[in-house]
């Protein structure tokens, strides 16, 4: 790889998809540099600036009472649904705008391991609250995240944590813990370690009118557990101790990240973990094997927008609300809205997002993405011949080459920008990093 290509392949999986000034910046200061940067961007981030968190104010249904009537709850509940629209609409154009590029490709990771879904959550404000999490402690060690998120008050209400008691533990929060967040399938825990871990979870609830999650003493089981081979009185609080200081607990994390930000074509190399993430982060992607997953990492439908996005200085905060409905009914459609993941497993990766259909809806969004594209993209494109077109697009959405297929269904479309533009952005190179 030349040096344009290492950094180019660096920023397209650190970031959601570097813009081609970007990539410029990024060779003339070198791979360690720019990695440097990004892992410790320092000062403030305008763009984030530019995109402040929207003031959501409180869960309208907090204050009904049960004397409610059922046009009270309605309204409510179309009250709670345009909150979540508005911190999807704000994410995304934080997604976009923000300059701290990996913290924010960084924060989704999170989201999608943590995976929790507004539709079951039903509080936007609470949605944000852990979004506030993951970006404070996402960052750092494992403890005081896993610590922090044993007590989250959206994460305790998508696993059924308020209904756990001491006379009727559910295990369901516990089971997640142990199978998806900490140490994965086959991470030496049993049966009767998920059913301790449950009783250590017992008598956390949510106040809905606060959205704070509230320890019940009466209803938390205070006994003696034994948790992979541990005997002590857990709680929560020790319990998320104990899961997040085993071996198991960083190897798996690790490996988590290195599938999203490398993928599973290429085998993580051992001793990925470092000492927090930032710290692992910075282990994938200078490992020789990382180099090796160029071209093998399709993207997530999130980031194939988010990048199109910015590459075509397209910004979603200032779109027409029409507008924006486009771009989340394109998420829709491509099955991938930010707070609303399928299930606590989160989105699948892979070939899963290419399938006929997917396809008929990428070129719906890349239609409408070309079409409100900022003029001065479009004039660096047109500003080349159109010969030479086909390699201007590349230079613009940051790919290596075309194949010659791609690049003979590119040639007819020179003297038509906005089109070519749309079929770069469902051209196979640009489907994956």
């Amino acid at each position: 790889m030349t040096e344009r290509e290492a950094v180019a392949h660096l920023l397209r999986r650190a970031t959601f998809g570097p813009t081609a000034d970007e990539v410029d910046a990024a060779e003339r200061a070198g791979f360690a540099a720019t990695l440097d940067r990004l892992l410790d961007p320092g000062g403030a981030d305008r763009g984030a600036a530019a995109t402040p968190t929207p003031d959501l104010g409180p869960d309208p249904a907090a204050a009904l009472d049960k004397a409610a009537t059922r046009e009270q709850r309605q309204q409510a509940n179309r009250r709670r649904r345009e909150q979540a629209t508005a911190l999807t609409d704000w994410w995304l154009a934080r997604m976009v705008a923000a300059e701290h590029q990996c913290d924010e490709k960084l924060l989704f990771f999170w989201h999608g391991h943590w995976a929790t879904s507004v539709q079951k959550v039903r509080s936007a404000p609470l949605m944000l609250r852990q979004l506030d999490t993951l970006r404070r402690l996402g960052r750092g060690p494992l403890a005081p995240l896993v610590d922090a998120m044993v007590r989250d008050p959206a994460l305790i209400l998508w696993l059924d944590g308020q209904q756990n008691t001491r006379r009727a533990p559910n295990e369901n929060l516990a089971r997640e813990l142990m199978e998806l967040f900490t140490l994965g399938i086959g991470g030496g825990y049993e049966e009767t370690d998920v059913k301790e871990g449950a009783r250590a979870l017992t008598g956390w609830t949510v106040d809905r009118r606060t959205g704070a999650a509230r320890f019940v003493p009466r209803r938390h089981d205070p006994g003696r557990k034994t948790i992979l081979g541990r005997s002590a009185a857990f709680d929560a609080g020790s319990y998320a101790a104990l899961l997040a200081g085993r071996p198991e607990t960083a190897r798996f994390v690790a490996g988590r990240l290195w599938f999203r930000y490398a993928g599973a074509q290429v085998p993580a190399p051992v001793d990925l973990a470092g000492p927090d993430t930032v710290g692992t982060l910075r282990r994938i992607l200078t490992a020789p094997a990382f180099a090796q997953t160029r071209d093998t990492l399709v993207k997530q439908p999130v980031e194939w927008l988010v990048g199109a996005a910015r590459q075509l200085g397209v910004r979603p905060s200032a779109l027409p609300e029409a507008g924006r409905r486009r771009l989340l009914a394109g998420l829709n459609a491509l099955d991938q809205v930010p707070l609303r993941p399928p299930s606590v497993g989160g989105w699948p990766a892979g070939t899963a997002w290419l399938t006929t259909s997917s396809l008929q809806a990428r070129l719906r969004v890349a239609d409408h993405l070309a079409a409100v594209a900022d003029p001065a993209v479009l004039a660096r494109l047109t500003a080349a011949p159109p010969a030479g077109r086909p390699e201007a697009l590349a230079r613009l959405l940051v790919v290596d080459r075309w194949s010659d297929r791609t690049r003979a269904a590119l040639a007819p479309l020179a003297g038509q920008p906005r089109r070519l533009l749309v079929a770069g952005l469902v051209s196979p190179e640009y489907a994956v990093s």
